[in-house]
């Protein structure tokens, strides 16, 4: 038969071990090891860090002591394996991927252009520039003698020209187009005769997009008839911005179509009162 409260003595010890088992669970806590809904926050200031048991930090997210914003991870022996931002310098939003190499762990395989923003920096690719029968000419018209195309990968490109003149010298043009766009003279020089010239060719990216497709040629001609001139190509590079001056400008975009605005909903008819009635609005 259950037992069931006779007095006040049965209610009060009844009461007294309800109360020891409410105060028993509140000072029972959680394992705090587990988010199983929401999100954490981390805002002005603070970040997230993970650590090794010998005090390695190999993930942090957050702001920075020197007050910049990114993701920091590292490898268990601390050197950088991936971050975006900079935990050296401020207002750095750079991504980079860093070498495991421990003799260079400095040492960058991948990352975006640090001067132009819509630019891959690392790694370099070459630019396919390839050699016509014209390389050598005796034409005093301009002749193509290197000829190549491909998508614009980083903010400048970079190439080096030898050419070599006979009697009364030649002059040399490289010309580039990119994709729905006019040609653009990127240099033309006179070479001397009897003598190799050199020219280093540096064009920033101006205008252009990224993968942008972009024709280079580049032509030359003697200065009198009957004499020869030849050009050769010691490289041709895709390559990162050295400086703020090489940051290419920014393309004529179309800016986009501004969102239809969205009409207010229509105001709520008031109620017509009825004829010879009225409402307090009236």
């Amino acid at each position: 038969m259950a037992a069931i409260p006779l007095d006040l003595l049965d209610r009060i010890r009844d009461l007294e071990r309800r109360v020891r088992e409410l105060a028993g669970r509140a000072n029972i806590r959680p394992a705090l090891d587990q988010i199983l809904h929401g999100d954490i926050r981390i805002g002005e200031g603070g970040q997230l860090i993970a650590q090794t048991p010998q005090g390695v930090v190999t993930f942090k997210v957050g702001e920075t002591s020197q007050g910049d914003w990114g993701i920091f991870i590292r490898r268990a022996d601390g050197s950088r394996a991936l971050t975006v931002g900079d935990d050296i310098l401020e207002e750095d939003q750079m991504l980079r991927l860093w070498s495991r190499d421990p003799g260079a762990p400095d040492k960058v395989l991948v990352m975006d252009d640090a001067f132009s923003d819509r630019f891959l920096g690392r790694p370099l690719l070459p630019i396919q520039l390839h050699p016509t029968e014209r390389q050598n000419t005796a034409s005093t018209g301009w002749e193509v003698a290197w000829w190549g195309t491909g998508p614009a990968t980083h903010a400048v490109a970079h190439m080096s020209l030898h050419t070599y003149a006979n009697t009364g010298g030649g002059q040399v043009r490289v010309t580039m187009q990119a994709d729905g766009m006019s040609a653009v003279t990127v240099a033309e020089y006179d070479c001397p005769a009897g003598a190799w010239t050199e020219r280093e060719i540096v064009q920033p990216m101006h205008g252009i997009e990224y993968l942008q497709w972009v024709d280079w040629t580049v032509e030359h001609r003697n200065k009198q008839p009957n004499r020869d001139i030849e050009t050769r190509l010691f490289y041709a590079i895709n390559r990162h911005t050295l400086d703020p001056s090489e940051a290419p400008s920014l393309p004529t975009r179309t800016p986009p179509a501004a969102a239809a605005a969205v009409p207010p909903p229509p105001a709520a008819r008031k109620p017509q009162p009825e004829q010879g009635l009225r409402t307090i609005d009236d």
